[in-house]
């Protein structure tokens, strides 16, 4: 299954506030041995939320989403979120008991709009001031302060998914090739390495040269360790078919047993 981020506020997009989420969810997810597929950045718009979980949700991908759960008139994200699913906004009887133990009378008549959410959505727990987020089918949404919003992402993966936890996370050989006249070159070796190896990630990143450095081109095989490495082996070996190219190490992970 494919993971997203999901990271949702004006104050983001207009540089108010500067997003802290990406770096942090793609640290507990390599804790994990996962990785993150993509992210998008949305403002508080309704409608362009509701398309980004359409499009996550028609590709079965895991979606974790930060911020605009609240209930003030510029929240709109649990009312995407029914959209996304076609399904009614409620009142979750649980999320609001939670609300209501936690701050008494003071509970009403706003904090209480905190636990309506699509029909059907489970609770994700809040350790700090005990607002729960929720979760529709594989799409998760926790507030978008980072406090709250890291240690509820660890359970989501923890209680959720502990399926997809690995115990090694994926390995990158990276090296770089000097004397190829361009990516043209190799790129029928690149997609024949492809090919045997599936399951890789080949990244390609040119330069063109300049004054001080020669025209070069730096390549990472990304995956699993076995199959990574048996990749950047058959690409190393192809490039011998090539005169004048040179290889450089970048990078070249623990070999596996």
């Amino acid at each position: 299954m494919y993971i997203g981020l999901l990271i949702v506020g004006d104050e983001i997009l207009s540089g108010k506030r500067q997003d802290k989420h990406l770096a942090r969810v793609i640290e507990l997810l390599r804790a994990r041995g996962m990785e993150l597929s993509w992210a998008r950045f949305v403002g508080d718009d309704e409608a362009d939320i509701a398309d980004a979980l359409r499009w996550a949700i028609a590709r079965g991908d895991v979606v974790l989403s930060c911020g605009g759960i609240g209930a003030t008139p510029d929240d709109r994200t649990r009312q995407a979120a029914a959209r996304a699913f076609a399904v009614p906004i409620e009142r979750h009887a649980e999320a609001e008991a939670i609300i209501v133990g936690q701050y008494g009378a003071a509970a009403r008549p706003n904090r209480v709009l905190m636990a309506d959410f699509p029909r059907g959505a489970g609770l994700i727990p809040n350790p700090v001031n005990r607002v729960a987020g929720f979760y529709c089918g594989d799409c998760h949404f926790v507030p978008g302060f980072p406090e709250m919003a890291w240690p509820m992402l660890e359970w989501v993966l923890d209680t959720r998914y502990p399926q997809l936890h690995r115990g090694s996370p994926p390995v990158e050989y990276r090296l770089r090739v000097l004397g190829s006249s361009g990516e043209g070159d190799l790129l029928p070796l690149m997609e024949d390495t492809l090919a045997r190896h599936p399951g890789i990630k080949l990244s390609s990143l040119p330069f063109r040269g300049d004054a001080t450095r020669q025209r070069q081109i730096e390549f990472g095989f990304k995956g699993e360790a076995a199959p990574a490495a048996a990749a950047c082996r058959h690409f190393r070996e192809g490039l011998r078919a090539f005169d004048g190219v040179q290889i450089e190490w970048l990078h070249e992970p623990p070999r596996p047993d």
